[in-house]
């Protein structure tokens, strides 16, 4: 019961103000009065459940610990958030081989009690590793944002982390970097954003205002009543926010009509406006696409790369397609056009679409170059031509690299397995060509995990404030690992009394 009560984040008094009162509701329903005093005999107040949750947690970090210590390689996602109360917090996922497959897992989480730098961060983290003797020698990749404090040249944790994990390479977060990519634009589209902006925090902004205006929807008949507070900080903020906004423009002209005159009002009869705030709409919807495909687990760079070409040549063949006056990859655009009595685009709006596509696809480009081919083997070894050389590998490797191709039975385990999963299972007969296949794969692509994992963190810190260190509980609920709860009661004594 203390697991489940640390799995789903539920305060710790839960066992004794709702779980064993249920529970003897249902006993004594179902085996009578004796049975259901036989549960006054549990022993589950706050303090029990909190040291049964802390033992769990220890040994799940024992497991973990020793999983990594066996694993050839393994690699880190790291972040830092600051909470509610102000304090910075670490978090670190970890990446390593077990029985065979690719695992992800929660490392630990700490607070930085002053300082945020590299050096106190990358302290924080040696001290870890050399306390449950863990050795860096093995590390092979470090997946983080680009803040100065994780990146800088001179003093970053990446810096620091190199100097003892000579092998370990960096990867700058993903989606991170596709956010980096999108908010360049032009500026009458940069004007139109920072307007639809102001609209909406005029409304949600106040109470008041936001009252009037659900009901006034309501009364409209509309499916979508509140509006999205936009925020710079979630990274599907702006499409939520500007394609709700463009469901309601109507409404919201009522309401600065009737109910409450705002100085940006006239923005919303302007046809050019919302002409350009229906393509903020559809491209930055588009833009959450990728951004949604690249969350998750098992994520490796070849899906993140593959993603992110794919997005650059749509909006190269969006760029086409308005040249030939073509705006059918723009739905909010085109049922606006057609609404309005087949109103055509403006030149001056389809001019701006045009320039902000083009910035676009040299953003990403420049955030994401082209991989090369280097390691395409890789990814298909199966599809390795015969009479090129592979550069990075030795001559015997690129024989063994001709036999794994031809074998028909890897072909078939092949399409059905992770690539992951696959080279790590060909460590015996293949150990060269696997090695260096698991160490380019081993890496993170983004820092999802950590950010799923602040989530959790407020959560437990916000909603239930008496769990003051919340690591044990955090550990129980993102660890996909059991604890070995007979082990537990085994060296646990049993009271007399019961």
């Amino acid at each position: 019961m203390s697991y489940r009560v640390a799995k789903t984040g539920e305060p710790h008094t839960i066992t004794e103000d709702v779980l064993i009162p249920a529970v003897k509701v249902v006993v004594k329903c179902m085996l009578g009065e004796k049975a259901e005093k036989k549960l006054n005999s549990i022993p589950l107040s706050n303090d029990t459940v909190s040291c049964y949750i802390a033992d769990m947690a220890e040994n799940v970090l024992s497991q973990l610990v020793n999983r990594i210590r066996n694993s050839d390689y393994y690699s880190l996602q790291l972040d830092k958030s600051t909470d509610l109360d102000s304090l910075a917090n670490l978090l670190v996922y970890v990446r390593y081989m077990y029985e065979s497959t690719i695992h992800e897992d929660f490392l630990f989480y700490h607070s930085l009690p002053t300082q945020t730098t590299g050096e106190e961060i990358f302290l924080l983290l040696d001290n870890f590793m050399s306390e449950n003797r863990i050795d860096w020698a093995h590390c092979v990749g470090i997946s983080t944002d680009g803040t100065k404090s994780m990146m800088g040249k001179h003093s970053g944790v990446v810096v620091h982390i190199k100097a003892v994990a000579t092998e370990a390479t960096w990867v700058h977060c993903s989606i991170h970097r596709e956010a980096l990519a999108s908010p360049k634009m032009p500026e009458n589209l940069m004007s139109v954003l920072s307007d639809a902006v102001k609209m909406v925090n005029f409304i949600k902004g106040q109470c008041l205002n936001s009252r009037i205006f659900a009901t006034l929807c309501d009364e409209m008949g509309n499916y979508h009543l509140p509006l999205l507070m936009h925020t710079e900080v979630r990274w599907l903020s702006r499409g939520k926010v500007l394609t709700r906004l463009f469901e309601l423009h109507s409404d919201l002209q009522v309401f600065f009509t009737d109910h409450h005159p705002f100085a940006l009002s006239s923005c919303l009869e302007d046809a050019a406006w919302l002409q350009r705030l229906a393509y903020l709409a559809d491209i930055f919807s588009c833009l959450n696409e990728p951004n949604l495909g690249l969350q998750g687990l098992s994520t490796t760079i070849f899906e993140t790369q593959d993603k992110i070409e794919s997005t650059i040549k749509k909006l190269i063949f969006w760029d086409s397609c308005l040249k030939r006056n073509v705006i059918d990859c723009f739905p909010t655009l085109q049922e606006f056009l057609a609404t309005n009595d087949n109103m055509l685009l403006h030149e001056c709006v389809k001019a701006d679409i045009m320039e902000h596509l083009q910035q676009l696809s040299k953003q990403l480009r420049k955030y994401f170059p082209k991989m090369d081919n280097a390691n395409s083997w890789i990814r298909n070894p199966f599809k390795v031509p015969e009479s090129l050389p592979i550069p990075p590998l030795p001559v015997r490797e690129q024989e063994k690299l001709l036999d794994l191709s031809c074998d028909s039975a890897l072909k078939l385990e092949f399409a059905c397995k992770p690539l992951a999963d696959f080279w790590v299972q060909r460590m015996e007969d293949y150990p060269y060509l696997s090695k260096r296949a698991v160490k380019f794969l081993m890496p993170f692509s983004t820092t999802y995990l950590c950010e799923t994992g602040f989530s959790a963190l407020m959560a437990i810190e916000t909603e239930y404030p008496q769990r003051l260190n919340a690591e044990n509980d955090l550990r129980l609920k993102l660890s996909p690992i059991f604890p070995a709860i007979s082990d537990l009661c085994d060296k646990k004594q049993g009271h007399p009394s019961h």
